[in-house]
């Protein structure tokens, strides 16, 4: 696109980083309803809400979702990677611990920017910004590495590290798949409903095939915790992100995402009561040198 962006601006910056922030409070907002919904109906509710609320939007802005321009095949591939790392992360949460999975799913970044080279040769990352990508890795298992040195967590925690590295992959393919096709070129709002319609039928079809069930009530601060996901999360801040995406290197946007697991611990010390660690604080420093580095131009 002629109006790509070769560095991220002040703008793009700050839209990312509060992206990252939400996604990290968003997963103190999935532990608090976990008590009363399971966590594949949490997904499936995110994604057809989110979907209601994007087309409900496009309505009032004139957007034309469902105009032919070639971008039916990308958005399939990109829904369907998308609900597949869903499926991986909560079915590989049940064979791994919690911690474990975080750490492998933040491979994502990785996969961005070993494959966005082959898209567009402008986004490889030099030997600093690598390295600044390795680092800020570092920070975010370092903020983890507890999880590693507990008993295991069963028989089958290979199996669930092993879909943990799958989800990772399947995140980094989906920002590949948007970059490498005609979404690349599509509205946020059509990208994003590709996404959550078909990750919502496919998390639906879990739903129901894991037999869990519905609850027949919900506390108002669950209703609280499910709107927060729906319309700030899942549809605000995916907006913001498929456009940054749309819009700016994607390499760079990707080093981003290293921050939402801080901040994940972070709120959850905030709001649930959890330790502030040194090592969390050494870890969120190490994460933002490295992005840092991944951002530095030359």
């Amino acid at each position: 696109m002629s109006d790509r962006k070769s560095h991220l601006d002040t703008l793009a910056v700050i839209a990312v980083v509060v992206c990252c922030f939400l996604w990290g409070l968003n997963q103190v907002a999935a532990k608090v309803a976990l008590a009363e919904v399971a966590p594949l109906w949490q997904a499936t509710i995110r994604s057809f809400g989110g979907a209601l609320l994007v087309w409900g939007w496009s309505r009032y802005r004139g957007i034309a979702l469902f105009r032919r321009d070639g971008s039916l095949p990308g958005g399939l591939l990109a829904g369907a990677l998308f609900g597949a790392e869903f499926l991986c992360i909560f079915i590989g949460l049940q064979f791994t611990t919690a911690s474990r999975m975080v750490v492998f799913i933040y491979i994502a970044p990785f996969v961005v920017a070993l494959g966005m080279p082959f898209i567009a040769r402008a986004e490889r990352l030099s030997r600093w910004q690598m390295a600044g990508l390795v680092l800020a890795f570092a920070g975010v298992a370092w903020a983890f590495a507890e999880g590693f040195t507990l008993p295991a967590a069963g028989a089958h925690q290979l199996l669930g590290d092993a879909l943990g590295v799958l989800a990772g992959v399947l995140w980094g393919a989906t920002t590949l798949a948007i970059r490498g096709s005609k979404l690349s070129g599509a509205d946020a709002e059509k990208t994003l409903l590709y996404q959550l319609a078909v990750s919502g039928v496919l998390l639906f079809i879990a739903a129901l095939a894991a037999g869990s069930p519905l609850p027949a009530r919900l506390s108002m601060l669950v209703w609280a915790s499910l709107g927060f996901q729906v319309l700030i999360v899942t549809f605000a801040s995916y907006l913001v992100w498929f456009w940054l995406i749309r819009s700016y290197p994607a390499t760079k946007l990707s080093s981003f995402t290293l921050l939402t697991p801080v901040f994940g611990l972070l709120m959850g010390a905030v709001l649930l009561g959890e330790p502030i660690t040194v090592r969390l604080v050494l870890a969120l420093a190490a994460v933002a040198l490295g992005i840092v580095l991944v951002n530095r131009r030359g």
